[in-house]
């Protein structure tokens, strides 16, 4: 395999969880190197419609590539926090299903310039989409160290956040912090226990992205905008690759697919109580094994489905 080549994990799994519609409008709201949406591509008739979402410029570049040879696709480069702003604008109503790949592209991580890994010596970049934000490297020197500290804690789950923070700003002190190898030594001279097959960096570079990148701000945006744009039947496919994320989906859903706990004193009857906007299609899914000998990349990935029902939302 190419180390720029991106396999799509549980491709055929979450393409097949949106009962796809022939004549529908689907969104894949992390279009990466589109390998979800031609699979989509492949079960939509000719009155269907995809609308595909990133940030990533390469992503888009293989995007509109796309839509050159498929008049059915629709490429909008913006991350998902603003996809109902940009459906209102193409003026789509309702979706009759959306997938959201959420994490980061193979090629994203290999291309070293990008600064998102630790295996490779470049500036401290981390954005998905290059032409806007800040960088991570201009976070981390200017950050205090209490906002560092928070990030690496609560974004990497990483226990030695507050080492490590504090030994940022002492290194900074004598000198900016510009690349990855610069920090990944920093982290790995700090961190006193590994982790077996893992970088001690890793939680580190993990939290910094997540923060660069609004990842988990933009996912609890999302939810609810996606889910109330489901037609009846329409369906949202989530595949996430690490706790947080899959902890916000998880409550996400767990609030929506349940009717409301009414005081004990309320006499109703079960098939009186409110319906609930969503109901879950299945439990969690995650790689087979085969997929995770031939994709390493692939382990910890969780797809959660959720379908709209009748049920109304309540703000």
């Amino acid at each position: 395999m190419s180390s720029l080549t991106h396999v799509t994990v549980l491709l055929q799994e979450a393409v097949t969880a949106l009962a796809i519609k022939p004549d529908g409008i689907y969104v894949d709201a992390t279009f990466g190197r589109g390998g979800h949406s031609r699979l989509i591509l492949q079960a939509l008739g000719q009155d269907g419609r995809l609308i595909v979402f990133d940030k990533d410029p390469r992503a888009i570049d293989v995007a509109q590539k796309l839509a050159q040879e498929d008049s059915r696709v629709t490429v909008v480069h913006q991350g998902f926090g603003y996809l109902k702003k940009a459906l209102n604008e193409l003026g789509v109503e309702q979706l009759d299903g959306a997938l959201f790949d959420l994490g980061i592209s193979s090629p994203q991580i290999d291309e070293a310039q990008r600064g998102f890994s630790f295996r490779f010596d470049a500036p401290l970049d981390m954005r998905m989409d290059t032409s806007k934000g800040q960088t991570a490297k201009d976070w981390l020197n200017d950050a205090p160290e209490h906002d560092i500290q928070e990030v690496i804690k609560n974004y990497g789950e990483e226990r030695f956040s507050r080492q490590i923070a504090a030994a940022i700003v002492a290194r900074r002190q004598q000198k900016p912090i510009e690349t990855t190898l610069e920090l990944s030594e920093l982290v790995s001279q700090v961190v006193r226990t590994r982790e077996r097959g893992q970088n001690p960096a890793t939680r580190t570079f993990q939290a910094i992205r997540i923060l660069i990148n609004k990842e988990l701000e933009e996912l609890e945006q999302v939810l609810p905008q996606v889910c109330r744009m489901l037609a009846p039947n329409g369906r949202l496919a989530i595949i996430s690759f690490h706790s947080l994320e899959d902890r916000i989906v998880k409550q996400f859903f767990k609030k929506y697919t349940q009717a409301p706990v009414l005081p004990k004193w309320v006499l109703v009857k079960e098939k009186d109580l409110p319906v609930p906007p969503l109901k879950l299609e299945g439990k969690a899914q995650e790689p087979t094994q085969l997929e995770v000998q031939n994709n390493p990349r692939a382990r910890s990935a969780r797809l959660r489905v959720v379908s709209r029902t009748t049920g109304a939302w309540e703000d």
